[in-house]
């Protein structure tokens, strides 16, 4: 009877520890699938959704460039246009009015297209969404457009690399503005005073042509914005012909080449 006491004892003790031996394995075994998981939309965030929208981006890049109408090598002289000509803003959201050129970003960065707007859909599939209460490409006060960082075509993933003196060029049916890079900063996704004709100085009147682009920061994360300011240097119309810093990409992107 003692033996059998002891037996029964001995089993009465190992089974809570099997109880809990089962429940750690199958919390672990849930960690390690929820962390798959986790990977596999981390992969589809930075990979899947740049590869699409690139895709989208790229084709609404050849249809906007592939109606312009104007010489795609550049002119062999430099002339002054003038007053540049102030393009109309786009009556609809997801409407194409122009591409952005950025050198800085390499050789591999094509030219992205411009549409109104900045709610998640213009972002989401086009890249560079205009803020529709800023300026247009031409006309005096803040000309501000938004962009992803490293997810839908990571249009502005190389922000950060600009330097002073860099050129930023946009093309629209009207001509092409060549604006230079002066600096950045770092703001809080609540400061909209970068937006304001004179970036954050309210009420001022402004006196030259901005461009103001934005987007998250840091790089992996949306805790903050980067800004990125630019002053327009020159315009040309496009029967001169494109810069010749963008001439090469023009004639691709517009399939004249």
């Amino acid at each position: 009877m003692r033996d059998r006491s002891n037996r029964s004892r001995r089993q009465r003790s190992v089974q809570p520890k099997g109880v809990f031996r089962t429940i750690v394995q199958v919390i672990g075994e849930l960690l390690i699938t929820l962390g798959v998981v986790l990977m596999l939309f981390v992969g589809w965030e930075l990979w899947w959704t740049n590869l699409s929208a690139d895709q989208t981006q790229q084709q609404a890049a050849q249809q906007f460039a592939g109606q312009l109408q104007g010489p795609v090598d550049p002119s062999a002289t430099t002339k002054n246009y003038g007053e540049p000509v102030v393009t109309k803003a786009p009556t609809e959201a997801m409407q194409t009015f122009g591409l952005m050129y950025i050198p800085r970003f390499g050789p591999n960065y094509a030219p992205r297209p411009l549409v109104q707007g900045t709610n998640q859909q213009e972002l989401d599939t086009l890249g560079l969404g205009h803020y529709p209460d800023t300026s247009m490409p031409g006309a005096v006060g803040n000309f501000a457009v938004a962009g992803h960082r490293q997810t839908h075509g990571a249009v502005l993933d190389n922000i950060h690399t600009l330097v002073p003196g860099d050129k930023i060029y946009v093309q629209t049916k009207d001509g092409y503005y060549t604006y230079v890079f002066r600096n950045t900063e770092i703001v809080l996704p609540s400061q909209v005073s970068v937006l304001y004709p004179v970036p954050t100085v309210k009420d001022a009147a402004p006196k030259e042509r901005i461009l103001t682009m934005t987007s998250c920061n840091p790089r992996f994360g949306a805790q903050e914005r980067i800004i990125a300011y630019s002053v327009m240097e020159s315009w040309q119309p496009l029967s001169a012909g494109p810069p010749a810093a963008i001439a090469a990409q023009f004639k691709a992107i517009a399939g004249k080449g």
